[in-house]
């Protein structure tokens, strides 16, 4: 068969198929609409999928970055004490790691990193108490540890991994604590430490080391009655004990003490 013969058989073809074309169409329209909302569905669920996963991308960027923050505002407000300077307050002003972070965690769609921001901005609230200069009111102390414990619940419920269940839940146990109330933190560490789910988890160490150690901070110390010396040779000297019951912020390292 000739080329010239075949494009005309063809063209013919085609021609026929587009004048049947519209009653072809009216036969078959429900299958039309059907295989063309199919399209559209997958097409949409296509772009769907590529915008999530780039916006989650976004998200988990700038969760970090909140993150981050949080650990520059630290170093920042210890060397500004070193220089006898207090900025505390930066962690808790409006605008700052505590605040970003807590409206991060009202926006985002993901909860487990809604999750690890209410745990960071609870984070925040209390390290700011610990880096106040001087004596924090029981007022202050209480108010805001109540929001760090707010964050903590919240996250606790969003939460489904066992590392981000064990952190909020041993972060309620410190807040307890830095309220003096050392049995329910203690029940909160026990419950910690017994729960299966949390084999593995920072937080189940965390716990079980503040069991160890939680007789320290309930211990009143006694000090021995020391002998006074003459009045003549030197005069007699009130010392003042430190306060040894408050709570060690885990976040901080404890101090060395110094050599006799």
């Amino acid at each position: 068969m000739k080329s010239d013969h075949r494009h005309e058989l063809k063209t013919n073809e085609l021609a026929e198929w587009i004048a049947n074309f519209p009653q072809w169409a009216k036969e078959n329209r429900t299958a039309i609409i059907a295989v063309s909302a199919a399209i559209v569905v997958v097409v949409g669920l296509y772009i769907w999928k590529t915008y999530s996963k780039k916006a989650a991308v976004q998200k988990q960027i700038e969760l970090t970055g909140l993150i981050s923050q949080l650990m520059g505002s630290k170093m920042q407000i210890l060397g500004a004490q070193a220089q006898g300077k207090d900025l505390s307050y930066i962690l808790v002003q409006r605008g700052g790691p505590a605040d970003r972070l807590k409206i991060f965690s009202e926006n985002v769609n993901n909860d487990q990193m809604a999750a690890l921001a209410l745990i960071k901005q609870a984070e925040a609230l209390r390290t700011e108490l610990h880096y106040r200069p001087g004596t924090v009111s029981t007022q202050d102390l209480t108010t805001q540890i109540d929001q760090a414990k707010a964050s903590y619940t919240e996250a606790l419920k969003k939460a489904s991994s066992p590392s981000l269940m064990a952190a909020a839940k041993f972060g309620l146990g410190i807040c307890q604590e830095e309220l003096g109330n050392f049995e329910k933190a203690q029940q909160i560490y026990h419950d910690i430490t017994t729960d299966p789910d949390f084999e593995g988890t920072v937080a189940k160490a965390e716990a079980e080391q503040r069991l160890q150690t939680m007789a320290d901070y309930k211990t009143q110390v006694v000090f021995k009655a020391s002998v006074e010396p003459p009045a003549a040779e030197k005069p007699p000297v009130e010392i003042i004990p430190a306060d040894t019951n408050l709570p060690i912020d885990v976040n901080q390292v404890p101090a060395t003490p110094n050599s006799p």
